[in-house]
This record gives C-alpha cells, structure tokens and sequence, in this order.
C-alpha cells in the first residue's frame, strides 16, 4: 500500500506543479517572446503553440495524473489481492518522477539554457539547438513510460494471482 499512496502524493503533487507552471505561458503570452519572432517562427507557430514552455507544462499536468491514477490502481490492487506480496519497490515510481521532473528541467528552465549556447534557437531555424533540447524532453518521456510501464507489469502480475491459493 505504501508505494500506491507514495505514487498517489507525488503524482497529485506534481499536477499541482504543473498548474502553477502554466503561468509561464501565460506570462509569455502577456509580456511576450524576449526575442523578436521571425518570420519563420510565425509560418510554423502551431507546431511550437506559441510558447517554448508548453510541453514540459503538459507532461507535468498529464505524468502527474497518470501517476495519481495509477497510486490509486496500485491501493486497489494491494486490497484485492491481499494473497501476493504486492510490494513493487520504489523502481516504477522513482522513474515516473525523475521522468516528469527531467522534462521540466530541460524544458521550462532549461529553455534559457540552450537559448544560451544557441541563441534564438527557438524562434529562428537552429536545427541542431531545437533538436537537442527537443530530445532531451523526449528522453525524460521515455524514462517516465519505462516506470509506467514497469509499474504496470507488477500490477498486472499481482492481479492475475487473484483467486491462488496463500501458500
């Protein structure tokens, strides 16, 4: 039970964070861009949404839910197959959370990071600084859907012993 309530605290918290990290974008919308747009960016202003922020703000709001949907999961689980040692270790979770966390720090503060070592790439053509700080994200995703997904496989293992006899 430990390590559902453990998901459900630290996925309600990191939602949390997440609504509160929307106000960078609203900021942004509001003050604007600390670089002038070009024309570039303006042509292909929906793939970027606007703001340099938006991704690490979603995959905060949303890893924050699956984790809190998935604490929840794991406390039922825990209850209905109280014949299994149900005790998954902190594996699934510390990778859920190093997940969610590493893609807001290469995303939000880390934006102004890379805009360091390659200025405008964000707003002007620089293939090599958006990709790198594109992939970045995406490796934190990955990390994030690798605890997810070990998680999971303990959860399904616990529920498919239901019904065993307790040895």
């Amino acid at each position: 039970m430990n390590t559902g309530a453990r998901f459900t605290k630290w996925g309600l918290g990191l939602f949390i964070f997440g609504v509160f990290l929307t106000l960078g974008p609203i900021a942004h919308y509001l003050v604007g861009s600390q670089h002038d747009n070009g024309e570039m960016f303006m042509h292909n202003i929906t793939l970027w949404w606007g703001c340099p922020w938006t991704l690490s703000v979603a995959v905060t709001q949303i890893g924050g839910l699956g984790m809190a949907a998935f604490g929840l999961t794991h406390l039922v689980t825990a209850r209905l197959a109280s014949n299994t040692a149900n005790n998954q270790g902190p594996g699934g979770l510390l990778l859920c959370i190093a997940g969610v966390l590493g893609t807001f720090l290469v995303g939000f503060p880390g934006y102004f990071v890379f805009d360091k070592i390659w200025p405008r790439f964000y707003y002007d053509p620089v293939p090599t600084g958006k990709n790198a700080w594109l992939m970045g994200q995406g490796f934190f995703i990955v990390v994030y859907f690798i605890g997810l997904i070990r998680a999971f496989g303990n959860e399904r293992r616990a529920l498919n012993r239901i019904g065993e006899p307790i040895n």
